[in-house]
């Protein structure tokens, strides 16, 4: 949860706690006007914001099936996803020496579950994820990521963001009951309807929407962990609810207490990859676009977050550049081929460190803290597992508005080469139920319109030849290529 409140920094003269210990200097705690007390209150903070995803990850992930009907096993999935979030946390906090969590991105672990997967086997899927991580780490080497992301413009990408934001936001009202799909038998033209009939009912829909008021109530209040602590409430209230009444189903994982709370770390999924065997199923050139969406979506919500965190933070130099950033830039790179290696999907930045940064945290040593929590979460999964998905979602709910909220002020609404692709981008993901269509369309009508409107010079290379690609990917079912 996002967090606007920054304390202040050491007084003159003041020496912060250990500020001569070799802690102290290899994270520069004083340098940055930090305390060790401060940077662990922080880690802390952040690890209670984001927790949430130890949860939702695996309900995302484990409710798809590849295209031979596999689903993965949930309590793999929270070991996976905890352990790529403690070891790529860590890792940003060791090497990039900034208070910046990591852990599976809300978005990307969509387009491998809805889009990758039904059409390749897991192993498969997952090695797309890898491949993208290591374009990453390949850009940033040759210092090509920076300029990457200048090609596509500001308005166009926070259309595209918004846009993961609503198709979060549809996931979760699916998953939760709100809205079901209405069965091709009704002959309609309207594809959903609310609640499984037409109508609100029963004890789990009841659950999603009081934990959906419960979370947003908690967000304006600002409370800090306000994802978690609804998370947690609504699941005991599921809990009592499940243990009095007669509940046909929750779906997926039903509110029952673990017989024992503390289990072995399960690390099945670990190294499950395939990393051709995606293009074998889908074709290149298929493959290739599905790649440059696992790319897309990690690349600029992590540049987004990796910024606004460290504007936040005070990491700026005084030409408002980030000094140190390609570090921060190769982690995550590093960070979304684990999340392939794991099967957690890509894992990557989240905005949820400014939670910590709002309890005082300038330096690495609180993503330590955030990463050693983490840890110490693998050996707690059977708690996890029996969080419904109706309690869990609303988090997707908040998460939805938290990334709109965020992006569309930054459009320039007046000038309409950038208005439209922006709004075709942002409806057409949950509208088509596909992020990579939303890009696709977002690309194209920004360089014709761009073209018509006499500008066509403004458009970058790189933006027309990406929109000659996705022109030739919706053709290819009239060209008899699929």
């Amino acid at each position: 949860m996002p967090s606007s409140v920054t304390a202040p920094p050491a007084a003159p003269g003041q020496q912060p706690t250990g500020s001569s210990s070799p802690l102290d200097r290899f994270f520069k705690i004083s340098e940055r006007g930090s305390t060790i007390g401060r940077e662990v209150r922080g880690g802390f903070a952040t690890f209670f914001a984001m927790a949430y995803i130890i949860v939702l990850n695996p309900i995302i992930l484990g409710s798809a099936k590849d295209m031979y009907g596999h689903q993965l096993d949930s309590g793999e999935l929270v070991t996976a996803t905890v352990l790529s979030a403690a070891f790529t946390t860590l890792l940003m906090g060791v090497i990039g020496n900034v208070p910046i969590a990591l852990a599976a991105g809300l978005g990307v672990n969509t387009v491998v579950a809805l889009q990758l997967a039904p059409r390749m086997a897991w192993a498969d899927a997952m090695g797309m994820v890898v491949i993208a991580g290591l374009i990453v780490m390949l850009l940033v080497a040759t210092g090509l990521r920076e300029r990457v992301m200048s090609a596509v413009p500001v308005g166009l990408r926070k259309g595209i963001a918004i846009g993961i934001g609503l198709f979060i936001m549809l996931i979760g009202l699916v998953d939760a009951g709100f809205v079901s799909r209405i069965p091709d038998i009704a002959r309609t033209t309207v594809p959903l309807q609310l609640g499984a009939d037409g109508h609100l009912g029963g004890w789990p829909v009841l659950i999603f929407a009081v934990g959906t008021l419960l979370t947003l109530a908690l967000i304006i209040r600002r409370v800090p962990g306000a994802i978690l602590i609804s998370i947690v409430a609504m699941t005991v209230a599921a809990m009592v609810v499940n243990a009095v009444a007669e509940v046909p189903s929750w779906g997926l994982t039903t509110p029952t207490w673990p017989g024992n709370p503390v289990a072995t770390p399960d690390f099945g999924l670990l190294g499950q990859v395939s990393l051709l065997g995606g293009f074998e199923k889908v074709g290149l050139l298929t493959g290739s676009l599905f790649v440059f969406t696992v790319l897309l979506s990690c690349f600029f919500d992590a540049m987004g977050t990796i910024l606004g965190v460290g504007d936040e933070a005070k990491l700026m130099d005084e030409k408002g550049e980030f000094p140190g950033i390609n570090k921060v830039l190769l982690v995550d790179g590093l960070a979304v081929a684990t999340g392939g290696l794991t099967s957690s999907s890509a894992t990557t930045c989240y905005v949820e460190s400014t939670a910590g940064v709002g309890e005082g945290a300038r330096t690495g040593l609180a993503s330590v803290v955030t990463g050693g929590l983490f840890g110490v979460a693998l050996f707690f999964t059977p708690l996890a597992t029996m969080v419904p998905s109706q309690a869990a979602t609303p988090a997707l709910i908040a998460v939805g508005f938290l990334i709109l909220a965020g992006s569309i002020k930054d459009i320039d609404w007046s000038d309409f080469t950038i208005a439209v692709p922006a709004f075709l981008a942002m409806t057409m993901m949950p509208f088509t139920y596909s992020i990579t269509n939303g890009i696709g369309i977002g690309f194209i009508s920004f360089s014709v319109l761009r073209l018509a409107a006499g500008r066509g010079r403004e458009v970058p290379p790189a933006m027309y030849a990406v929109s000659a690609v996705f022109v030739f990917y919706y053709a290819m079912p009239a060209l008899g290529l699929t």
